[in-house]
């Protein structure tokens, strides 16, 4: 059952951890932001923060390698932001 259970963290992990990666590469290619919240992504990035630092604590290494893939795709989407902010 354990096995069962780390490839369910695994698959959950590998989901959210990419959920922004189609966004990151749009917005990387187009440079555009008009409909992009600043406000969800800063909340998002603090989330990810968060859930960092638990894992840290928990010295789960699937929490922290799958919420700093997530963080560093919402921090970029983020960057691209404001600096493409018209």
């Amino acid at each position: 059952m354990d096995i069962v259970l780390e490839i369910i963290g695994c698959v959950a992990g590998i989901c959210t951890a990419t959920c922004f990666l189609p966004q990151t590469l749009q917005t990387l290619k187009s440079h555009e932001v008009e409909g992009l919240s600043a406000t969800s992504y800063v909340i998002y990035s603090l989330g990810m923060l968060c859930w960092l630092i638990y894992g840290t604590y928990l010295s789960s290494v699937q929490m922290i390698i799958f919420n700093l893939i997530s963080l560093i795709f919402a921090l970029a989407v983020l960057y691209m932001i404001i600096r493409y902010k018209k």
